[in-house]
C-alpha cells in the first residue's frame, strides 16, 4: 500500500507548493509592499501575472512532458521551479520578484503542473484514481488552508521570505523521491510549432492584461489614466478583441497544422469532447472564485482594517479548513453519486455563499455571518476539487494525458488570473468612483473637492482607514474636513467590497452552465440508479 501510494504521496507535495505561493503573497502583501518600496497596483500585476504566465505557457509546457517524458518534465520543471523561489526569497525590490516570482516559477509550473495531471491518470485507475486525483485536490485545499496561517506567522513574526526559501526545500524533496512515480507513457518526437506558443500566449496576455487596467483605463469609456484613446473609447475593448483574434488564429493554425500532417501545439478536437469542455469551465470558475476572493479580502482586512498578516490568515481561516474537508467528503461521496450531482450542488453552494457574503459586510467584517459564507465558500469549492480534476482527465485517452493537463492548467491559472484582475479591479475601481462621487457630493469646502478630484482621477491606491485623516492633514486638509474624508472613505471601502461580492455572485452563477455536461454516473463505479419513466419525463423538461 505504501508504494502504491507513494506517487500520489509526491505529486500532492509538489501541488501543495504550486498553490502556496498565491495564498502566502495575498496575506502577506501589505508587508511585502513595504519591504520592496512598492505600490499595491504592482502586487496585484505580480499575482496576475504569476498564474498568467502558466496559463500562457502551460499547452507548451504539456507538449514538452511529451516529448521529453512526463516524469522528466516534472523534475525539470521542479528544478526550474526552485530557483524561482530562491530568486524571490532574495528579491530586494519589485522587479526581482516579478522575475523570479511571476516569471521563473511560473515556468517551472507549466511543465510540473500538467505532468502531475497525466502522471495521476497514468499511475491510477478507476476508483483509485478518483481518490488519488481528490489527494491532490485535497492538497491544494491544504496549501489554501496553510498558507494564510503559515505565511502570516511568518510575516508577522519573521519575514514572508522564509516561505519561499521552504518551498526550495520541497522542491527538493519531490526531486528526491521522485522515483516513487511511474511514467509508462511513451516520447513523442515532434517538433513545437513556434508560432502557435507565440499566439496562445499572446493572446491570453492581451486579454488578462486589458482586463487588469480597467481599474485605471476604464470598461468602455476611457478613465482619466488611459494612455490612448480611439474614438474617446478605452483601450480595454480593443486590446480584449486583439486577443480574441489572436487567439482564433491560434486555432486556424491548429488546424491547418493537422491538416498538413505536422503536430499541433494543442489538438482542437478535444474541446469537442464535451465532458472536458465542461470539467475546465468549471475549473476555470471555481479559480476565479477562489482567487478573487483571495485577493479582495486580504486587501480589505489590511489596507483597510490595518490587520496584520497572521490576522488576516485567521480571517480566511474558515474557507480553508472546510475547502479541506470537503474535499474528503466529495471523495466519499463519489463512491455513490455522479460527478455531475456533487458538482451541482458545489456550484449551488457557491452562489449561495456569495450571497452571504455580500450580505455580511461590515466595518469590522468580523461577524459571524462573515465567517460562515467563508466556511460555506468553503465547502462549495472543496466539493469541485474533489471531482472536476478526475472529470477532465477521463475525458481522453492514454495518448492525450499531457494534452488534456495542459489544457486543465490553461483554465485553471486562466481562471485566477481574471480573478486577480477582474475582481481586484472592480475592487479598486469603485473605490475610486465611489470615493470620489461621495466627496463631490459632500459639504467639504471647494478646495477640498478640488484637490480629491485631481488626486483621485487616475485612481487611488487603498489605505488604512485610520491614516486617511494623516494623508490628508499632509495635504493641507483642515482637521475637522480630515475627519469627514476618513468617515467617506470608510464608507467608499464597504461599497466596493459589495460591488465584488456582487462580482462573484454572478460569476458563481456562470458555473451552472458548464455543469450540464458533467458525468451522470458514478465514476469507477455502476450507474446511478435509472429513474422511472415519469421521473425520467420530469428530468428531460429539466434538462
Amino acid at each position: 500500500m505504501a508504494e502504491r501510494w507513494g506517487a500520489v504521496t509526491v505529486l500532492g507535495a509538489a501541488q501543495f507548493v504550486m498553490v502556496l505561493d498565491s495564498t502566502v503573497m495575498n496575506v502577506s502583501i501589505s508587508t511585502v509592499v513595504a519591504d520592496l518600496h512598492t505600490t499595491i497596483a504592482a502586487m496585484q500585476s505580480a499575482i496576475t501575472f504569476y498564474t498568467l504566465t502558466m496559463a500562457a505557457f502551460m499547452l507548451l509546457g504539456a507538449k514538452l512532458g511529451d516529448v521529453w517524458g512526463r516524469k522528466r518534465a516534472l523534475v525539470i520543471g521542479s528544478i526550474v521551479y526552485a530557483i524561482g523561489s530562491l530568486t524571490t526569497a532574495l528579491s530586494p525590490n519589485i522587479v526581482v520578484l516579478f522575475l523570479g516570482w511571476s516569471v521563473v516559477e511560473g515556468l517551472g509550473a507549466v511543465l510540473v503542473i500538467p505532468a502531475i495531471a497525466a502522471l495521476i491518470a497514468d499511475n491510477y485507475q478507476g476508483h483509485a484514481r478518483v481518490t488519488a486525483f481528490a489527494v491532490i485536490g485535497a492538497s491544494s485545499g491544504a496549501a489554501v488552508a496553510a498558507g494564510p496561517l503559515i505565511g502570516g506567522f511568518l510575516t508577522t513574526y519573521a519575514s514572508w521570505r522564509y516561505v519561499f526559501a521552504g518551498e526550495v526545500l520541497i522542491m527538493a524533496v519531490v526531486l528526491l523521491f521522485s522515483f516513487l512515480v511511474g511514467d509508462h507513457g511513451t516520447r513523442s518526437r515532434t517538433r513545437i510549432d513556434a508560432l502557435s506558443v507565440l499566439l496562445s500566449a499572446a493572446g491570453l496576455v492581451l486579454i488578462v492584461y486589458a482586463l487588469l487596467q480597467t481599474k485605471s483605463w476604464g470598461w468602455i469609456l476611457a478613465g482619466a489614466g488611459a494612455p490612448f484613446t480611439v474614438l474617446g473609447l478605452s483601450p480595454v475593448p480593443y486590446l480584449v478583441a486583439a486577443g480574441c483574434v489572436l487567439l482564433w488564429l491560434f486555432f486556424v493554425r491548429q488546424r491547418r497544422l493537422v491538416a498538413q500532417g505536422r503536430p499541433p501545439l494543442l489538438d482542437v478536437s478535444l474541446l469537442r469532447i464535451s465532458q472536458l469542455r465542461a470539467g475546465v469551465g468549471s475549473l476555470a470558475i471555481q479559480y476565479t472564485v477562489t482567487a478573487g476572493l483571495f485577493f479582495i479580502v486580504p486587501i480589505y482586512l489590511q489596507l483597510t482594517l490595518g490587520l496584520d498578516a497572521l490576522e488576516t490568515g485567521i480571517r480566511v481561516f474558515p474557507l480553508s479548513i472546510s475547502l479541506v474537508l470537503f474535499s474528503v467528503l466529495g471523495t466519499m461521496l463519489s463512491k455513490r453519486f455522479s460527478p455531475r450531482l456533487i458538482a451541482r450542488i458545489g456550484q449551488l453552494t457557491l452562489v449561495v455563499a456569495s450571497l452571504v457574503l455580500l450580505g455580511s459586510v461590515d466595518i469590522q467584517l468580523n461577524n459571524w455571518l462573515f465567517a460562515t459564507g467563508m466556511f460555506v465558500a468553503g465547502a462549495a469549492l472543496g466539493l469541485l476539487a474533489s471531482q472536476l480534476g478526475n472529470v477532465t482527465m477521463s475525458a481522453v485517452g492514454p495518448t492525450q494525458l499531457s494534452e488534456a493537463g495542459g489544457v486543465q492548467g490553461v483554465f485553471q491559472n486562466l481562471g485566477s488570473s481574471l480573478g486577480t484582475a477582474l475582481i481586484g479591479s472592480v475592487m479598486i475601481a469603485s473605490l475610486s468612483s465611489v470615493f470620489a462621487g461621495a466627496v463631490a457630493e459632500s459639504t467639504l469646502p471647494a478646495e477640498v473637492k478640488s484637490a480629491v478630484q485631481v488626486r483621485t482621477e487616475h485612481g487611488i491606491t487603498p489605505v488604512a482607514v485610520a491614516d486617511v485623516p494623516k494623508i490628508a492633514t499632509d495635504a493641507g486638509v483642515s482637521g475637522d474636513d480630515a475627519t469627514t474624508l476618513a468617515g467617506l472613505y470608510e464608507t467608499s471601502q464597504l461599497r466596493s467590497l459589495e460591488l465584488s461580492f456582487g462580482a462573484l455572485a454572478l460569476v458563481s452563477c456562470g458555473a451552472l452552465f458548464f455543469s450540464r455536461n458533467l458525468p451522470r454516473d458514478v465514476v469507477g463505479g455502476s450507474a446511478e440508479p435509472v429513474p422511472s419513466r415519469p421521473q425520467r419525463r420530469r428530468s428531460a423538461r429539466r434538462a
